[in-house]
This record gives structure tokens, sequence and C-alpha cells, in this order.
């Protein structure tokens, strides 16, 4: 079978660029390729799989996916209690550690200020301080069989189907002992970060403080396919169990030569001076890095002597954190600013005078919400304390009152919209201010980046420059619009050329098979997320279905909650919207699964386009598995009769609707002839 032997060889090579672009996008932030690209690589590897069986591994990047919500964690107990470190804050704080250590381990202190070596030939190891959330891995028999969180030290929480979504965790090793128990810190990038809370905000929801939050926040989802969806890291940096290792350096030299992914910049020390060297060469480097760090590790180099070392009953004595100072400044704000969203939310951002933090230029601040601008009681003109809130989001501390001049002017959010001077409103309960706009060029300019965005109709090439000319000279109305552009049209705009506008309009054509979860979620319906998306999609099977679901049908689906629903609701009973669908579906935009939901049988859904009510008591079904089975094979229910209505399944105890489907003629199913319906 030579071709075979080609594709066991096509997909080995396969699975080895996409490990290698997984480490360049997620690790160093600095990815080699496009994402159409790298999302090319994986079609063809999913498509070998599906020809080759056989060929599909446990530790093929195809097998991260998220499965069905987790009713809750398991909570498992940890070899050994992973303590907690103690904290080193200062130089003086890092010196009286090696004494410590030294006077433990037998050492001679007296005479010698930087305290020498730990012992003959001893030396210390210092490691970036990752920030964010423990795991503990477990690999038996070279396969990964389980992941715990930290949790209180001595018990953790179960995260495994979590934690396996993560690309640069590896599924199995080659050569490992029968059991191996490694330690590691998931954390988010900061660019992930940065879009993940530029997307809440978006949505008018709190912005998570900082990346460790995040991580953290993603691992602890019940649904795995959240996880999934966020990008995360993944260092190791201990073995707790497996093969005997000499020294900190040894094991971090064999978690790399197992394949897992380690953090590069730590360093071998040879005394407490080196190590004080090493830890202030860090101030402006941690900057520059893909992910946050919030200190250096120091740790004894020798295992051996971490184990004579001991712990207290909280900490090990043998390490201890070197923890950066909260790098604050004081700055002044020039001006308030309000920016407009997607779903229209008004966000205040403070204008500030320049300053550094952390190493980088800030100019400006959000200020979330006019709640929080009034609980701070921030002004313009007002003297604040900054600071980058997990080194990302510049945030403002507090004011500092006592440099008030009273010249100051309290801020107050505008009655109409910065963008096009429509009504704002600001519904109860909510902290959001919004624009009541329908064609608000801000919002649109908005929600076509939404739109075109990877996990929306994933259009590569309609970035924000193309986007604000677009809106600009007016080609582009709505969303739809961007189906009926020509080639002469893009390529009149600026730093558009031929070749580019081929490539752009190709990207929007190759978008209308994009499918109906993604249509659903580019569409930019409050709190319909991703996941709610495929929910709905897998539900209902068509637009057209989704659109006549009233807010009861929706709230009885499971993970559709009634924020949802009511938005889904509002959403298809604008008229404006309603044409929106219409105009996407003249376009050729894909408005139905193209494959049946999970569950249905094979073919055509056999209920494709049919409508049922339901209305009385089935004694064999309860009311949601009958919905369920009719949704599952394509077909939709409605709460109502009408002249649309295909049938009306009729049980016990049936009312009114019964009474209308008689007037109206439509076919009427008891039990047993639903059951006969719906049966193989």
């Amino acid at each position: 079978m030579p071709y075979f032997e080609e594709a066991q060889a096509r997909v080995a090579d396969l699975r080895s660029q996409i490990r290698k672009h997984d480490y360049q996008y997620y690790v160093l932030d600095s990815p080699m390729v496009g994402d159409a690209e790298y999302d090319r690589l994986v079609r063809e590897l999913v498509m070998l799989e599906d020809k080759y069986p056989q060929l599909v591994a446990p530790d093929s990047p195809t097998q991260r996916v998220g499965g069905e919500p987790l009713t809750g964690f398991q909570t498992i107990r940890h070899l050994a209690p992973l303590l907690s470190l103690d904290n080193a804050f200062e130089t003086t704080d890092l010196r009286d550690f090696d004494r410590r250590v030294q006077q433990l381990a037998g050492g001679v202190v007296s005479g010698n200020p930087s305290g020498g070596r730990v012992g003959p030939g001893a030396d210390y190891v210092v490691e970036p301080k990752i920030d964010g959330l423990t795991v503990v891995l477990t690999y038996d028999h070279g396969s990964f069989t389980q992941a715990a969180t930290r949790g209180d030290g001595v018990t953790g929480e179960d995260v495994t189907t979590n934690v396996r979504t993560i690309r640069l965790l590896p599924l199995s090793l080659t050569g490992a002992p029968e059991r191996l128990v490694v330690r590691g810190e998931v954390f988010m990038p900061k660019r992930a970060f940065a879009r993940l809370n530029e997307d809440r905000d978006s949505r008018g929801e709190h912005p998570f403080a900082n990346p460790r939050n995040a991580a953290a926040g993603s691992i602890r989802q019940l649904d795995p396919k959240v996880a999934a969806r966020r990008t995360l890291g993944l260092f190791l940096y201990q073995v707790l169990a497996g093969p005997s290792l000499a020294t900190q350096a040894e094991a971090l030299a064999y978690l790399r030569q197992m394949g897992f992914p380690v953090q590069e910049k730590f360093q071998q020390c040879g005394d407490i001076d080196e190590v004080i060297a090493y830890c202030d060469s860090w101030a402006l480097r941690r900057h520059f890095l893909a992910y946050e760090i919030d200190g250096l590790v120091v740790k004894v180099n020798s295992l051996q002597l971490q184990e004579s070392l001991g712990s207290t009953s909280k900490s090990p004595r043998w390490a201890v954190a070197f923890k950066f100072p909260a790098e604050q400044v004081v700055t002044r704000i020039e001006e308030v600013i309000v920016r407009v969203g997607r779903t229209g939310v008004l966000t205040p951002t403070a204008i500030l005078e320049p300053v550094q933090v952390g190493g980088a230029t800030v100019s400006r601040a959000t200020l979330h919400n006019e709640d929080m601008i009034r609980d701070k009681d921030i002004r313009v003109g007002d003297y604040v304390l900054l600071q980058r809130a997990g080194d990302v989001i510049p945030e403002v501390v507090s004011v500092l009152q006592e440099r008030r001049t009273g010249g100051e002017k309290v801020f107050r959010m505008p009655q109409t919209c910065p963008e096009c001077g429509s009504p704002v409103v600001r519904l109860e309960g909510e902290a959001a201010t919004r624009c009541t706009g329908l064609n608000c060029p801000a919002q649109l300019k908005e929600r076509l980046l939404h739109f075109v965005s990877r996990e929306a109709m994933d259009i590569e090439g309609v970035g924000p420059a193309l986007v604000n000319q677009l809106v600009d000279t007016g080609l582009v109305r709505d969303v739809a619009d961007l189906y009926g552009l020509g080639k002469e049209q893009v390529a009149s705009l600026e730093r558009m050329a031929d070749r580019s506008a081929e490539n752009v309009l190709a990207a929007i054509e190759n978008s209308k098979s994009r499918g109906l979860a993604p249509l659903i979620f580019a569409l930019g319906i409050r709190f319909a997320g991703t996941r709610a998306s495929e929910i709905l999609a897998d539900w209902y099977g068509s637009m057209e279905a989704l659109s006549e679901a009233t807010e009861e049908e929706l709230t009885r689906i499971p993970e559709i909650g009634p924020k949802i629903a009511g938005s889904i609701v509002e959403y298809f009973g604008n008229e404006q919207a309603r044409r929106l669908l219409q105009k996407l579906d003249g376009a050729g935009v894909r408005m139905r699964q193209e494959q049946a939901p999970e569950g249905a049988r094979a073919g055509d859904p056999p209920l494709a386009g049919k409508q049922f009510v339901l209305t009385g008591t089935l004694s064999g079904l309860t009311r949601g598995e009958a919905e369920a089975v009719i949704k599952r094979l394509g077909g939709r229910v409605a709460s109502s009769v009408s002249k649309k209505t295909d049938y009306v399944v009729v049980g016990q105890d049936a009312g009114s609707k019964y009474d209308k489907a008689v007037l109206l003629g439509i076919p009427l199913l008891d039990e047993d002839a639903f059951g006969r319906l719906v049966s193989p």
C-alpha cells in the first residue's frame, strides 16, 4: 500500500508542523504562518485521518476538542502537599533566604557577605514565575490520564477534560516511566487576554482583571468547549514522581526531552550574587515576553539538598519567590472620550498625559462604565494613580484628591451617541449605556469586524483599515453588503491592488459556506457567544426555524437561559434584522446546517422543514423529550397553531390548540402515530 505509507508519512509531517506552529503562536507569540495556512494544515490532517482511521493517534492535534459539559469537578488528592512559596520583595530578603539555606545545610556564613555556595558544588536555579494556574499532570504508561488544580494544596479539582484541550500538552510520551507526575502552570498569553477582554467589553461584560484570572476561569469552566476556544499556554517545571534525577536543571532538561513545553528563560547561578544580578536583569525584560510573569522563583538546584532542607507547614525551605514590585505612576486625565462598540455599548476612556508604566508608554485607560467613574469620583483634570493591572490593562486605581485645584470637571455620559447622534439608553439592571441608532457607523464598523473574525465568518484580509474605508465610502451599509462588492470597488480603495482585491473577494465568497453556527455568532446577537450559537444551530437546523422561536421554547433548551432567549427573540423581532437575513440569504450565504444535527439518521433529516405543535400530556414521553426527537430529525416545534403548522401531536387533556388544528384542517397525530413517524 504505497499510498497508505505516503499518507502515514504526511500525517506525521503535518502533526509535527502543527505542533511547531502551536509553540510559535502560544508560547513565543510569533506565528510563522497566517490563520488560513494553519487551518489548511489542520484540514488536511483531518481529511487524512478520516480516510485512514487507523492513523488517528491519541496525541494528534485533531483530538483536542471539548466534550460534553461537566456536571461538576471531582476532587483529587495529591501525592504530597503542594506548598505555596515564601515571598521576597527586596535584595535583603534574597540574602536572608540564602543565609537560612546555608545555615540549615551546614554552610559557612561568617566573613562572606554574599554567602558563597550552598555547600561544595551546590548552586541555585532561577526560573521566571508564570502568572497562571498551577496544575498537576499524570501520565500512566506514557498516556495522559489526569490533570488536577492545586486547590488547597492537599486536594485539587479534576480538570482533565479542560486541560486536554491545551494545544501544547503532549497527550502521549515516548520512553516514559510507568507513572510520571509533573507540575506546571497554565497561562493565557497577553494578546489572547487582550482579545478576550475586548470581546467581553463589547458585550457589556466585566473584563477579567488579569491573565491569571482568565486562565483559571477557562480551566474551571464546566463546558470544556469554552476552554478549547480560549488560547491557553502551558509550562512544566517540576517532576513530582518519575525517574531519579539529581538537580532541578536536570529535571527541566528531562521535561524538555519528554516533549513538555518548558520555560527556556531559566538560569543556573553559582551564588546569591548571581541570583540577585539575574533577578535585577528582569526589571524591564519581563515586559517583552508574550506572557505575564509576576516574579522569579529561586530554587536550590540539588534535589537531594531540597529534600534535606524540607519544608515548614506552609512553604518549602529550599525555594523563594522574588516578586516584582507593583508598578504604579501618577498622571493626569486630560479628557474622557466615549467609544461605541458593535452592540452599541458606550465605553468611556480616559486620555492621559503620556506616562511610562512597566516599560510601555500609556496614554489612555478604560473607565469601563458610568458607575465606576462615579464610585471612584474620577473627573477630567484629576491627577490619578495608574497601574497596569496584570501588567496588561492600564487601570485607574484612585484619584489624588489632595491635588485638586477646583478646575476639574465632572464627567457625565452623553445623552446622544457621539458617533451618530441617536439617543442613548441605560436599561434597568445594566451598567452599560447603549446607542439606539440602527445605522450608527461606529457600531457598523465594530459589527463588521466581528462578522469577519475567525470564530465568525473567518474572512481573511478584511481588517480595521479596510472596514473603515468600506464604511466611510458608503460601499458597505450592513454586513450583507460585503457579498455585493465588486473587484473595481475594492481595488479602488487605499493600499488595495488588483491581487489584494481578488484575495479579499475570494475570502468573502468562501465564507458563504461557513455554516449556520458561525453565522449565528457573526450576527452579533447579545449574549449569544460561540457555544450558544452551536447549540442553537444544532437544535433548530436553520435560520428560519430559529427566527420563529419563542422565548418559552428557547429557555427549555439546555444552556440557553432567559437572557440569551430574550436577546434572540428581540433580535429576530427587529425588522432591520429580518431584512439583513433576507439579503444574506439572497447573496447565497448558507442558512441551514450542512449536516443533520448529532443523532439524526443518515441522509436528509426525515422531518426537515416540518413544523409541529404539541398539546396535551403524552404518556410515553415528556414534552421536552418529544421536542428533542423532532429537532434531532430536522423538524421544528412551535408554541402555537398556524397555517404553517404541519402536524399537531395530541396527548391527553388537549386544549385549545387541538380545536384550532381541527378548524384549520391541520393533520392530527396521537401518541402512537407520532411514534411511528419518528421511529427508524
